[in-house]
Order: structure tokens, then sequence, then C-alpha cells
């Protein structure tokens, strides 16, 4: 399975925010840590302010906060709701599988999707940035600056 790079970059932002302390990076910041186009990271970040994962704040003294909810997430319910409910396989698209009716593989994806998402239920963000991720996080460039 293959995570939509919005899904990706959505975690790795609630990742970088999950160490940022009492400081409150601004998006641009974040996209530069991350290495994503500002433009890109703006719609995740709000897509996430939208699920009440993350606090904005505008202005001087401005930037982007964890949640408390944002922290404690499951890593699984984040990534079914930022993926949607579709299946691997486009089994009824725009040119139908004759096989749709009677395959038995559209049923094993379809399992086996759900064991994806249900090995990451029990990861929440806090969980992502433990030893040795959070020290990585850390040692970004605007997270320094903050230092």
């Amino acid at each position: 399975m293959r995570l939509l790079r919005s899904t990706d970059m959505a975690l790795r932002v609630l990742m970088r925010l999950a160490v940022a302390g009492e400081t409150s990076p601004t998006t641009r910041e974040v996209a530069a840590d991350m290495g994503v186009p500002y433009t890109h990271a703006a719609k995740v970040v709000a897509e996430l302010q939208h699920r009440g994962l993350v606090e904005t704040r505008r202005g001087r003294g401005g930037g982007l906060s964890l949640t408390e909810a944002g922290r404690g997430a499951s890593v699984g319910r984040i990534v079914r709701a930022l993926e949607g409910e579709g299946d691997v396989a486009d089994c009824e698209g725009a040119t139908p599988c004759p096989l749709n009716a009677d395959c038995r593989l559209r049923g094993a994806l379809r399992r086996a999707q759900e064991a994806f998402y249900a090995s990451l239920d029990p990861l929440t963000v806090a969980d992502m940035v433990a030893a040795p991720t959070g020290p990585l996080l850390l040692g970004l460039p605007s997270a320094r600056r903050a230092s």
C-alpha cells in the first residue's frame, strides 16, 4: 500500500510539531524543514487544523502547534481519514473489471488494507517522535533556531 503524498506530509508535519515544545514554527518553516513546497504544506496544515489536530495563530508570535487531541491521535485513524475509504484496487473505475462480481482478490486486498490500518491504530503521534526520531527532528534547522 502506498500513502498519498499529502498523507505522508501530514504525518511528518504532526511529528515536527510534536517536538516543537513551547515554540510555534510557521508553516513556511515546517515546509522548509520537511523539504516540501510551502503551498502543499499550507493545504495539509489547513486539513490538520480542520480535523482539530493542529492550532494555527496568525501575526506576530503566531505559528503552528499540536493540540492535545493531535498528540494523542491514533496514526491509524489519521491515515484512514486522510486516505479516504477507497479500495486499494480500482475495480469499478472508468473501465470496470470484468471479474468484479466473483473476484476474491478484492476482498483479500480490503482485508490487507484493514490489517495495515489496524497495525497503525495503537501508535500515536507522540509515539512516533520517541527516540531516535524525536532527536533527529530537533536537529532540523528551524528546531535548532528555536532552541
